[in-house]
């Protein structure tokens, strides 16, 4: 099995949600995105997922987006990029997931970019903006670099549509919580978890199911039941810390370490 698949199998034993915060790379520069990753791997984080910088984020929030501005004008590239998984990989065993763009991918090549990912360490990648009817290409080569291919579904994603959705993705589907961007305040109301037992009953239980998009506190983490929902994403939360900590980084290692510890005791 991939490392996603060996979490997911791992957390499920221990009756556990997997924790899968989310971080720009390159934000606010390489050095402090480097430590703040340390502080989050250290603290009981399952999984990562890494956000590579685009112009055009049409998925994230006023948040996110600022965080890639200044993650471009730091001069974050793919190559980079690669090069910071790697040494994240020295330093652990735990799953790490690209999120990026469509026309990133295209550019850079899908073949190579799998290639190049699954080589310097990352278990798996999201493309928001890539429709499944031209993912056959991506899908073809994300299988033979065993990268797994998360796909999103939100509240308004009809039922035939997830289950075709469903069909090609791996790893985890992501649900997003809401109708908005990141950063969107999550609300847990009975729409939300009718059709979180929905889309369970649609995958009969044979991909876990990872909810983002507003998830920012433990009460948020806590009203998700962990029959249904296998893993929880924070983002634009984390991000808050950096912006509000930043440039004392041993501030941020503190706030950002006591948050991802809180996170993940709610988790279990």
């Amino acid at each position: 099995m991939s490392r996603i698949k060996d979490s997911f199998y791992n957390l499920k034993k221990k009756n556990e949600q997997a924790l899968i915060p989310y971080i720009m790379a390159g934000y606010p520069n390489d050095k402090y995105c480097m430590a703040t990753i340390k502080s989050i791997i250290n603290n009981g984080a399952d999984m990562l997922e890494i956000g590579f910088p685009f112009s055009d984020p049409l998925a994230d929030g006023q948040i996110i987006q600022n965080a890639s501005r200044i993650s471009i004008e730091q001069k974050m590239n793919m190559k980079k990029l690669l090069s910071m998984i790697k040494n994240i990989r020295n330093e652990t065993k735990i799953p790490i997931i690209i999120m990026t763009y469509a026309n990133i991918i295209y550019q850079y090549g899908y073949e190579k970019f799998l290639s190049d990912a699954k080589s310097n360490g990352a278990d798996g990648l999201i493309i928001p903006d890539l429709p499944i009817e031209e993912a056959s290409t991506y899908k073809q080569f994300a299988q033979y670099y065993n990268i797994e291919t998360i796909f999103l579904v939100a509240p308004n994603t009809p039922t035939n549509r997830i289950k075709k959705i469903c069909k090609i993705c791996s790893g985890f589907l992501y649900l997003v919580s809401t109708y908005g961007t990141t950063g969107t305040k999550i609300n847990i109301n009975n729409e939300l978890k009718n059709l979180i037992k929905t889309i369970k009953h649609i995958t009969n239980n044979k991909i876990p199911l990872g909810i983002g998009f507003g998830v920012s506190t433990t009460k948020d983490i806590m009203l998700l039941d962990k029959q249904y929902v296998d893993a929880v994403i924070i983002g634009s939360a984390l991000l808050k810390i950096i912006n509000k900590t930043y440039p004392k980084l041993n501030q941020t290692q503190i706030k950002i370490s006591e948050f991802i510890h809180e996170l993940k005791s709610a988790t279990k």
